[in-house]
């Protein structure tokens, strides 16, 4: 039998969207919100000191990119024992542990003299950022007021400025040395875990623990697999630019910096104010499949002119458009993929798009520095292609084919 309080959940996700609510939410809200954007730096922070780092450890392209392969490769594996920890520990202990694992990890990696010493710290703030993201995702739907949409643009929001923020931050400290970005993380990371700690109810472990084998079986659902593999291949689009730009770039930390806060500018206002428009006028599964189409184009035209640097700007800081409403749509398309728990949903979707994350700035250094510079970008052209093919594909699987309500 359905409890009361998933009665109310399905009224509010049924009732029209009122955005004045948006912003009258719970002190606990705030406070998860306000950690997620200092989490969500972690993303971004790297980017304006990958090459620093490269120059000053003396490590190729691909060898950096491991910055970000460490990082994705834990956090997708972790968030399958996400909803294991937080069902018995309680939601705001993981969000706690995953906050200090995060600052124990930044403040190390920052100490590294070698580059394999900091992919290893990376790996272990992945393991931190994997706990507080899904379990935050969460916590914001259940608590926050207003519908399950409303409450995952809070959530984008969040994310859209961390990253904004991140290589802003990132090259602003970059400027001073590539270990200061780090330790500025895990100083921002402190304030989160005091306002989380003191803003958010202590939660019990839910009624029913979930099973390391729950996020697979949600997978067979195949309106979530088809989500699933869609962000997978998205993914690999996403972080071909995230870490393989900067090197043909090759502007300072500061420079680079600027053009990934405009990315993230970007992202975050069509995350929050556009996405919801186009989703209400085309439907989910068009206004994804047209994000994606732009986002392989923009990346084909970054592979025809990868020698011109304004170009590579330009399409840097288009594509946060194309993404930003991607990331709203298809994070609200996850919560109703398949009748599951929320976090279980999110856990298998994050599991398996992470590997796309993962992948990609390995394989897109080692095929810039063995092949071609241009060939990274066509690369990730076609697996976002291949992503909009499989959402099309999928849509019947989601019942979200035609116009949303």
């Amino acid at each position: 039998m359905t409890s009361e309080t998933e009665r109310t959940r399905a009224a509010e996700d049924a009732a029209p969207d009122e955005p004045a609510s948006l912003l009258r939410q719970p002190r606990a809200v705030w406070a998860v919100a306000f950690a997620c954007v200092i989490a969500f730096m972690g993303i971004g922070l790297v980017d304006p000191i990958l090459k620093p780092i490269a120059d000053q450890l003396g490590a190729s392209a691909s060898q950096v990119s491991l910055l970000f392969t460490s990082y994705m490769a834990i956090m997708g594996v972790a968030m399958l024992i996400t909803g294991v920890v937080s069902t018995r520990i309680g939601a705001k202990r993981t969000l706690l542990l995953g906050l200090v694992l995060i600052i124990a990890f930044a403040a190390l990696a920052g100490t590294s003299d070698t580059v394999g010493g900091i992919v290893g710290f990376r790996a272990g703030w992945g393991l931190g950022n994997a706990l507080f993201v899904a379990t935050a995702l969460s916590t914001i739907v259940v608590s926050a007021r207003g519908s399950t949409a409303q409450a995952v643009i809070l959530y984008e929001a969040a994310l859209g400025l961390g990253i904004a923020v991140g290589p802003l931050v990132g090259g602003a400290l970059g400027e001073l040395t590539w270990r200061a970005p780090f330790f500025g993380v895990a100083a921002l990371m402190v304030v989160a875990l005091v306002a989380t700690s003191v803003l958010l109810p202590t939660t019990r472990p839910a009624g029913r623990r979930t099973s390391l084998a729950d996020p697979f079986k949600a997978l067979r659902y195949p309106g979530l697999l088809t989500v699933a593999v869609t962000a997978l291949l998205y993914n690999f689009g996403f972080f071909t630019l995230l870490a393989f730009t900067p090197f043909p770039l090759n502007l300072g930390a500061k420079e680079v910096g600027l053009i990934f806060f405009g990315w993230g500018v970007l992202l975050a206002v069509t995350s929050v104010w556009v996405a919801p428009v186009l989703k209400r006028r085309f439907g989910t599964v068009a206004t994804i499949v047209g994000a994606l189409v732009l986002f392989a184009l923009d990346l084909v035209m970054m592979a025809v002119l990868t020698e011109s640097k304004p170009a590579l700007a330009v399409g840097v800081i288009l594509a946060g458009a194309f993404l930003g409403v991607n990331n709203t749509v298809i994070t609200e398309a996850v919560m109703v993929a398949a009748p599951v728990d929320r976090p279980v949903a999110s856990a298998a979707y994050s599991f398996v798009r992470f590997s796309g994350g993962a992948v990609a700035p390995f394989l897109a250094g080692k095929l810039g520095e063995e092949i071609s510079v241009h060939l990274p970008f066509w690369v990730g052209a076609a697996a976002v292609s291949v992503a909009a093919g499989v959402m099309l594909l999928g849509r019947r699987f989601l019942g979200l084919g035609g116009r949303t309500p």
